[in-house]
């Protein structure tokens, strides 16, 4: 048998199956080689110019190795053949197993200079679609979502030599990535602010400085916060868009790094508030940072990606969605596309039909302008899910408590929570199913609010579970009632 630098590690070892043993003897590296999954697929697809990069060796001193362990085990003479032409470039499946090797190798711990070298010679440059389905494979193949979020800031800084080298996407003035980079600047501003009140600080933070910065920090904490609106336009309408695309994993890791920051906002305001300087600057060198890698993640990752895999339509739903929700710190430099985007067809129910005929109910009827008019005007948010989990319906009243926009429509309601709680949510909607809970309830505080939750498990005629509805009413004014007030006090 002739060997050379692009024979394949899976033929060679399906024709010597001793080998297994002995290239675990020469490196760490090739322990893995007895994990039959791992043959299974790194196996199949590295050539032995890979497999030396692995294993930390030089091609030729791999090569003379197994040609004279094939010669003691089987008398047999294997011909080396050197100089074989160039490397073989990898296909997209070997990308993606290396990819998902070396980032294994982040989770188990290993060298950071060690991987960021076998990247350079493995792979040597990314594309961000690439990196997006690493991480959704990897989550698909068992890994948690909690883990890959853990350590997505290494996964980054491994492949960050290789994004710096592509250019950060451009989008025409109105486009939604267009708007999304605008508010990073006006981010960036606010905690470069920040930073400079930081460092008048100190490391061991003067109290008397605290004290005459509170007002700024305070004004500037305010501002961040905006940062909210920024994320929920991501999580309500980027989002089920890409998951249309069967991009899921990400999405859910990145938003549970917003729900890191959002914490990470309050507790620094509550510090600040209760004049707490060593644990206010430990929380902001903690939120600082993860902002602004937040920033480059979207920038290098996110919306290269998003526009790779988004067509010129859903880039108008998306943008159309967007009012729904608001704006950080600026709106859309001017209108996108030029042209006004006419009204979806399909954001229509079927059965419906315009104009002054008739929705016959149970007792009386709407037209479909009333149903729509009393719904929008009631004072509490009503969201519909129905029997097959999907967003149906939401209320799309001018003061919501939640964000909604017509992304949503259509959407597992599993996607439409972080990761964190979505458990919780599966099991609320099992309960529902199986006839042993009718409803669920919830409050909570929220920017000042007290905030009450319900579902409500919907249920036809014969007992058959049809959806659920979620209601959700700001009860802060309703609580303070006392006594009483009839109608004819009414002025």
């Amino acid at each position: 048998m002739k060997i050379s630098r692009n024979t394949k590690l899976n033929d060679l070892l399906n024709r010597y199956p001793f080998l297994v043993d002995f290239l675990a003897g020469l490196s760490p590296e090739f322990e893995k080689l007895k994990n039959p999954v791992f043959r299974r697929t790194m196996g199949k697809i590295a050539t032995l110019d890979k497999v030396a990069v692995l294993g930390n060796m030089e091609i030729d001193g791999l090569l003379s190795a197994i040609a004279r362990e094939v010669k003691a085990q089987t008398d047999e003479e294997l011909t080396i053949i050197t100089g074989e032409g160039e490397e073989q470039p990898l296909d997209a499946e070997a990308r993606q197993e290396i990819l998902k090797y070396i980032i294994r190798g982040v989770h188990e711990g290993e060298d950071m200079e060690v991987l960021k070298k076998k990247f350079r010679e493995l792979i040597k440059d990314v594309d961000p679609s690439e990196i997006s389905k690493m991480e959704q494979t990897l989550i698909d193949e068992g890994m948690p979502e909690s883990e890959v979020k853990r350590l997505c800031d290494v996964h980054v800084e491994v492949f960050k030599e290789s994004l710096e080298k592509q250019e950060i996407p451009e989008a025409p003035p109105g486009h939604p990535v267009h708007t999304f980079m605008m508010e990073n600047r006006e981010a960036e501003k606010i905690m470069t602010e920040i930073e400079k009140l930081l460092k008048r600080l100190g490391e061991e933070p003067d109290e008397t400085v605290f004290k005459d910065t509170l007002g700024g920090f305070g004004r500037l904490l305010e501002d961040l916060k905006k940062i909210d609106f920024h994320y929920a336009r991501k999580e309500n309408q980027l989002f089920p868009f890409l998951e249309a695309h069967d991009v899921a994993g990400p999405s859910q890791v990145m938003w549970g790094i917003h729900d890191d920051i959002r914490a990470l906002l309050k507790k620094a305001s509550e510090e600040l508030s209760q004049e707490e300087p060593t644990a206010f600057v430990k929380t902001m060198k903690k939120l600082l940072p993860t902002t602004r890698e937040m920033i480059y993640k979207e920038e290098h990752i996110l919306f290269p990606m998003s526009l790779e895999q988004l067509s010129h339509k859903e880039w108008k739903k998306v943008r159309k969605g967007e009012e729904d929700i608001g704006y950080a710190w600026v709106r859309p430099e001017s209108p996108w596309p030029s042209r006004p985007i006419p009204e979806e067809v399909d954001r229509a129910p079927i059965d419906m039909v315009p104009g002054p005929k008739k929705i016959f109910l149970a007792e009386g009827g709407l037209s479909q302008e009333q149903v729509n008019l009393m719904l929008t005007h009631l004072p509490v948010d009503v969201t519909f899910v129905d029997s097959e989990d999907r967003v149906a319906y939401y209320t799309a009243s001018k003061h919501r408590i939640f964000p909604r926009s017509p992304a949503i429509i259509g959407r597992h309601v599993q996607k439409c929570h972080p990761s964190k709680s979505v458990h919780i949510v599966e099991k609320i909607l099992n309960e529902f199913k199986s006839g042993t809970k009718d409803t669920a309830e919830f409050w909570l505080q929220l920017e000042g609010k007290f905030i009450h939750i319900r579902y409500f498990a919907v249920r036809d005629s014969d007992s058959i579970y049809r959806g659920t509805m979620e209601v959700s009413q700001d009860l802060t004014e309703i609580k303070k009632l006392e006594g009483e007030k009839r109608l004819l006090d009414w002025e």
